[in-house]
């Protein structure tokens, strides 16, 4: 009995031990249930709009969209730089099931070189099945209808068509409007850095050089987009939404095409450059650099071969000479030191001097400074020294002067500085001073530096631009404008007449000169075109017109005391170089004109001539042809 009731009391325990448990298990059961239905609300309903966003950046795609470049013109509407269609034949490798075949037959059609195939092969690697690889670029006329004919034996090929930069002008107007190429991971740092690499994604060019990369911000335009639905393998199902790109604006350049063509005639690829200003407003009228080369070939990806020849080219193509050729400015600067001489004191209207041939320093045993004419010009005036381009007179005045008010009155003029032409490459060459001399050569500057300086020699260097700027000076007597390209900017898709024309940047001008000064250096011009002893003319011998200007003979190295200059028994890198600026015609300037030839002589004799065809091509020619 007493066992009996020790089992029922052993089975109450158990009971009791198995409904404890069974309670502390539900408990448990129903904490877990909690915490998971808390978690699925937690998802499903608190979280729901990030997992969506989430979800929608594994489904939807933005896809940018590149804009249409904007086009150039010349100031009378000519198309200086458009977009032309490129065709390319491209391969959709998911789409071909023998690639080695397909290739095999389509050599059979067209010329594939084994260059061009392994590039295929290396570009395919980087590049999703699903996405066309081109194989072959540019493709002529013929070779799109040869394959147009064929496609339907390609599956997986096809011909595509994209808008590729193209420059009509070619070699003309390279150094002015530049070109775009492919954007390269320098280009990209700067985009960064910048905050710009957002409008650059679906972009593939960019400007390199001159118009097209100073106004780079003004031809691109805007990126589009599109939002797209892809697959898990990125395919693109469907479009959801599409935001048009904006295209950049079209520009108007101060440039004259057929002026430009002439002026490059005229060099007819002899080192130089030519810059040809509006008087009016300092528009660029025309900018050529000789030697050229076709900037098309780097639109499209010129070769480590074609891109070396020009590189090593002794002619040095690539240098835009009107902005960075440097030269010393030689006598082209005695006008504009005659202004600053006169203004000083140094110097009065009647002021007279007899060149004997040579200079010297006062009380002192140096070496005499020559003059171009070995037997001196007499007794001449401060007109006379510019007619004649007397060096002793202004071996004087830079004497006198001394080199601080001298290139404190050149900056003025422009010398020393950027001109303000809107392209980048440009070089501020040295207007020498004090400062400059001792920071560069660690020495003092000395009296006998001086002199030379007067007649744009020495340590004096000049760009064609900064010249032509500094004529510009002193044809608007004292008013200082910065040359500029840019004339106008067009909205996409306006009528060229519908132009919104740009600012033109001035700097302070130069103030307190009397009239009666400038009209002496201007003068003093005119008769070197014009005068019975004036250096150019032989130049300008019976012009319809009357002109003004000034010649320089630049040397590229000095002389002995006793050495004769021969140009014929001198090497052609030796020889000096012929500068020449002048402006036509002088009572109501339509024309600035500054050149500079490398290594080919006298600038009257060389130089003028040039320059007087530019005068007859523009105040002559094309009035008779406007009749």
């Amino acid at each position: 009995m007493l066992r009996k009731r020790s089992q029922i009391r052993d089975y109450q325990e158990e009971a009791r031990l198995f409904k404890s448990r069974a309670i502390f298990a539900f408990i448990g059961i129903v904490a877990m249930m909690g915490i998971l239905v808390t978690n699925l609300y937690n998802i499903q309903i608190n979280q729901f709009q990030d997992y969506k966003t989430r979800s929608n950046d594994n489904r939807i795609k933005v896809v940018p969209i590149a804009p249409n470049r904007g086009l150039i013109y010349d100031r009378n509407g000519v198309l200086l730089a458009e977009n032309q269609p490129v065709f390319s034949l491209e391969i959709t490798p998911e789409k071909v099931d023998d690639m080695d075949e397909t290739i095999a037959r389509l050599q059979q059609i067209l010329t594939i070189t084994p260059e061009q195939i392994e590039r295929f092969h290396k570009e395919r690697v980087q590049t999703r099945r699903f996405k066309s690889v081109p194989i072959l670029n540019q493709l002529t006329q013929q070779q799109v209808a040869k394959f147009s004919v064929n496609q339907h034996k390609f599956p997986g090929v096809a011909v595509n068509a994209a808008l590729k930069r193209n420059y009509p002008f070619g070699e003309v107007l390279t150094h002015v409007i530049g070109y775009v190429s492919r954007i390269n991971d320098r280009d990209m740092q700067r985009l960064i850095r910048e905050e710009k690499d957002a409008n650059y994604q679906a972009t593939r060019d960019i400007g390199k050089l001159g118009i097209e990369r100073y106004y780079e911000d003004l031809l691109h335009g805007t990126a589009g987009y599109q939002e797209v639905e892809v697959n898990s393998r990125g395919r693109i199902i469907r479009t959801l939404k599409y935001v048009p790109p904006v295209p950049g604006k079209d520009i108007v350049l101060n440039l004259d095409i057929d002026l430009q063509l002439y002026v490059h005639s005229l060099l007819d690829s002899r080192r130089g450059s030519v810059v040809v200003l509006d008087p009016k407003d300092n528009g660029v009228l025309a900018m050529v650099s000789s030697p050229s080369y076709d900037p098309n070939a780097f639109v499209h990806g010129i070769s480590g071969k074609a891109y070396s020849a020009l590189l090593n080219d002794k002619n040095r193509p690539l240098v835009n000479r009107a902005t960075l050729g440097i030269y010393p400015p030689a006598s082209t600067i005695k006008p504009f030191m005659a202004v600053a001489a006169l203004e000083e004191g140094v110097i009065t209207p009647n002021t007279t001097r007899n060149d004997p041939g040579y200079w010297r320093i006062p009380n002192s045993k140096t070496k005499p400074f020559r003059d171009w004419l070995r037997w001196g010009h007499g007794k001449v005036d401060i007109v006379k020294s510019i007619e004649e381009s007397v060096d002793t007179f202004f071996y004087q005045i830079a004497y006198d002067m001394g080199i601080d008010r001298i290139s404190r009155w050149m900056m003025m003029f422009g010398f020393g500085d950027y001109t303000g032409i809107d392209i980048y490459e440009e070089s501020k060459a040295n207007m020498p001073t004090r400062e400059w001399k001792m920071a560069r050569h660690r020495v003092p500057w000395y009296q006998g530096d001086t002199i030379p300086v007067g007649i744009g020699q020495g340590y004096w260097t000049s760009t064609p631009m900064q010249l032509a700027k500094a004529t510009s000076v002193l044809v608007k007597r004292g008013q200082v404008l910065a040359p500029h390209l840019l004339r106008a900017t067009i909205e996409n898709g306006d009528r060229f007449e519908t132009q919104t024309l740009s600012e033109v940047e001035s700097y302070p001008p130069i103030t307190g000169v009397p009239k009666r000064y400038w009209d002496i250096a201007i003068e003093g011009m005119r008769l070197v075109n014009h005068g019975k002893k004036g250096t150019a003319r032989r130049a300008f011998y019976k012009t319809e017109y009357v002109s003004a200007g000034k010649s320089g003979t630049a040397q590229v190295f000095g002389l002995g005391e006793n050495e004769e200059y021969n140009a014929d028994e001198i090497a052609e890198h030796l020889r000096d170089h012929a500068l020449f600026t002048g402006f036509a015609p002088v009572d109501d300037p339509q024309l600035i004109v500054t050149m500079v030839l490398e290594n080919a002589g006298g600038g009257s004799s060389q130089g003028g001539p040039v320059v007087r065809k530019i005068f007859d091509h523009v105040i002559v020619e094309r009035k008779e042809a406007a009749k």
